[in-house]
């Protein structure tokens, strides 16, 4: 069992963040923020997707002025992300769930304390955004782009909205590499209790992004590290969220959905196994309950996955098993098997509710 660090919570919209909730899954859209169909589209992709919390870049005015059409037409809690002009930030606390600011651009710390300001009154949280690559000039000419420049920056920042008297926030340190990502978490997390938002940035393709994002996510989550994340992708938003997704379900984190177990492929296999994963996979993909389904090519590892499985497939040579809790429930041509095993799943889901 995971133990999770003990974090305050907050509330993003209607999302809780920290404490005993859930982990949430954010994700960006890619468009002009203020080609308001267009970033409207994207949202509700994400939403369909299973995305919990939305960000839009907000780089100049007509975007700012673009966020309370998009608020209007979608019911994901929405962030502005903010670079460099903090203008941008009081026209869109007017609008959004929250303000994501990064100490190493925003400029004067009178700037940031208008940004406060605004956001206390209208009673929305703020994501301090530490990025190695952009560090406050103090932090990087002494330590650099490390772990220990991202948390002293953190640090900083987190005590200057204290002195604020704000405590409304949630804390990324964003590397583009795993090694500095997970070590800048572990040194932040004993020292505050403000909820982590996870993601290693520019993490690159969808191949390089999930390998990245599994290793770093996934290490700390097994920490008790973070209480919101996002894969960051070069490509479709919806792939963020899968891959988040089963980050969270396979770090164990997560509880729900369907686990696959399916064989390597190798000289023993008598069916089209690739093909049969496949098809179970896109057939099972709206499945929500916990269940452990097994999808194996011979027979030599097929009983002993079954034995632990809810519903398994065994093929064989022109035929197969199909199994419950171990248990031969059929014996069937090979072309019968898939769709008597989807059956069983279906049983099996059924006896979950």
């Amino acid at each position: 069992m995971i133990n999770r660090y003990k974090t305050k919570k907050i509330y993003v919209g209607d999302v809780p963040v920290g404490g005993d909730a859930a982990i949430p899954v954010q994700s960006m859209t890619y468009s002009k923020t203020r080609d308001i169909d267009a970033t409207v589209e994207q949202i509700k992709r994400l939403h369909f997707a299973g995305c919990d919390i939305v960000r839009v870049a907000v780089p100049d005015y007509e975007d700012a002025r673009a966020l309370k059409a998009i608020k209007e037409q979608i019911s994901l809690p929405l962030v502005a992300d903010i670079h460099f002009n903090y203008r941008l930030a009081l026209i869109a606390s007017e609008v959004v769930d929250c303000i994501r600011i990064n100490p190493g651009n925003i400029g004067e710390k009178s700037r940031v304390k208008e940004v406060v300001k605004a956001c206390t009154e209208r009673n929305i949280p703020i994501r301090i955004g530490v990025n190695s690559g952009s560090l406050e000039e103090q932090f990087d000419n002494k330590y650099g782009p490390t772990p220990k420049g991202m948390v002293e920056s953190a640090l900083y920042n987190i005590k200057f909205l204290e002195d604020l008297g704000f405590t409304d926030m949630k804390i990324s340190l964003k590397a583009s590499d795993v090694q500095r990502t997970v070590e800048a978490y572990r040194m932040l997390r004993p020292l505050v209790e403000y909820p982590f938002h996870l993601g290693v940035t520019e993490a690159g393709t969808l191949f390089h992004s999930t390998v990245k994002s599994s290793i770093a996510l996934g290490t700390l989550l097994l920490e008790g590290i973070g209480d919101t994340m996002r894969v960051s992708i070069t490509g479709e938003l919806e792939e963020e969220i899968n891959v988040a997704r089963a980050i969270l379900k396979d770090s164990g984190v997560a509880k729900g959905g369907v686990n696959i177990i399916s064989c390597p492929t190798c000289g023993r296999i008598e069916a089209n196994l690739v093909k049969a994963v496949a098809e179970v996979e896109e057939r099972t993909k709206h499945i929500t309950a916990p269940l452990n389904i097994s999808v194996m090519g011979c027979v030599v590892n097929a009983i002993g996955e079954a034995k632990h499985a809810d519903v398994a497939i065994a093929f064989g040579k022109g035929q197969g098993l199909v199994m419950r809790k171990g248990e031969i429930v059929a014996k069937l041509k090979e072309e019968f098997l898939v769709d008597r095993f989807l059956q069983e799943v279906d049983i099996a889901v059924k006896e979950l509710d």
